[in-house]
């Protein structure tokens, strides 16, 4: 164990990133798949992909310390994004296991580095700007984690979505380095319309972006506390993580874990006990999570009001509006017709529109349940 944490070291220097990348984004199919998930794609026209833009933010904050979660499948892939991160810093998981498992085994792995780190996990696949304010809004929160606290970064609604839970806003907490920083009265599962207009009139709520800064030992004592049997199981993990063992233990105990989001193993529980701060993000923020994201973020070229993506696309647009997706060389036309989606792949071809973008999900649900897994 590293125990070289030194007492005239600030809160940043025992700062240490965890970047969850996992999830196949089933509203982006068939871009998006089990093999190739959205955080490995460029999403936005940057030409950096969402990966690797995530780790370009948190480079200035944590350096080298940087840990990536994800499957073996996209090992590789992710290697290749982000030569950086060492073998130890990337955890890869065998089957998925939720939040709580892949939040948690780093945690611990952290923690038997050295039990002074604070961690912060942000996930693989959102797009964030402008960089400085994200990165103002780490330095409060580990500033306010540094006190004690799990600190969530609550990003401040601009529509009545009821596709986010909510984090309701307490008091001040008068935290030196963290003036934005406020305690957590409760996070709340995603609302109806009707309750979701109320949060937003009453402005003391914000969108709960999935983003957590915390001392990895508060975070591994509310674990431990609520989910006895995950903690074990990550902590048996941990303690071989950096030894000739860690494949072998690793593949014993990995598939007995329970699934679980960290909402309900650490987040919610730990708001109850008083143990939660938030900082609101003055950024902007996108989950990107169906193809209308992809239209309203791209800065790839526009045909007319059609948002062209794919390298060598050929579309041809008429009094035409929407997104346009292509990764084949067909020549694709549209012809009067408006807030159109079009994804074109070798194998799979979407069609919809971007009102009804999020059903995209049901149409990965009934291929999975009629065995066309070959194109998922």
């Amino acid at each position: 164990m590293n125990t070289t944490t030194s007492a005239a070291q600030t809160p940043l220097d025992r700062f240490y990133a965890v970047i969850p990348a996992g999830g196949t984004g089933t509203r982006l199919w068939p871009l998006s798949r089990a093999a190739a998930p959205k955080f490995l794609h460029d999403l936005t026209g940057s030409g950096s992909t969402l990966l690797r833009a995530t780790y370009d933010r948190l480079e200035p904050l944590a350096g080298d310390r940087v840990l990536v979660v994800t499957g073996q499948a996209h090992r590789e892939a992710v290697c290749r994004q982000l030569p950086e991160v060492t073998d130890g810093n990337l955890v890869l998981e065998s089957e998925p296991k939720d939040s709580a498992a892949a939040i948690g085994l780093a945690a611990a792995i952290l923690y038997q580095r050295d039990p002074q780190y604070i961690m912060g996990s942000f996930a693989a696949d959102q797009v964030i700007s402008p960089m400085g304010a994200f990165q103002e809004a780490v330095r409060e929160a580990v500033a306010t984690a540094a006190t004690g606290k799990i600190v969530t970064i609550g990003i401040s609604p601009t529509h009545a979505s009821t596709g986010f839970g909510y984090i309701r806003e307490g008091e001040y907490l008068a935290v030196p380095g963290a003036p934005s920083a406020k305690a957590v009265v409760e996070f709340v599962e995603k609302p109806s319309h009707e309750v979701a207009e109320s949060y937003l009139k009453s402005g003391d709520y914000l969108w709960n972006a999935g983003m957590f800064v915390a001392p990895v030992a508060l975070m591994l004592k509310h674990l431990e506390a609520n989910q006895p049997e995950l903690y074990a199981g990550l902590n048996e993990i941990a303690q071989a993580w950096d030894t000739p063992d860690r494949d072998e233990v690793t593949a014993r105990i990995w598939p007995t874990l329970p699934k679980i989001a960290i909402d309900y193993a650490v987040a919610e529980p730990a708001a109850e006990a008083g143990d939660v701060a938030v900082v609101p993000g003055t950024f902007l923020w996108d989950d990107v999570g169906d193809f209308a994201a992809i239209g309203r973020l791209n800065s790839a070229r526009e045909v007319d009001a059609v948002t062209v993506m794919g390298e060598g696309a050929r579309v041809f647009t008429e009094d035409a509006s929407g997104v346009v997706v292509s990764d084949t060389k067909r020549v694709i036309a549209l012809i009067g017709i408006k807030d159109v989606v079009i994804v074109d792949t070798p194998d799979a071809l979407l069609v919809t529109t971007t009102e009804h973008a999020q059903q995209v999900k049901s149409a990965v649900d009934h291929l999975k349940a009629s065995g066309d897994t070959d194109v998922l």
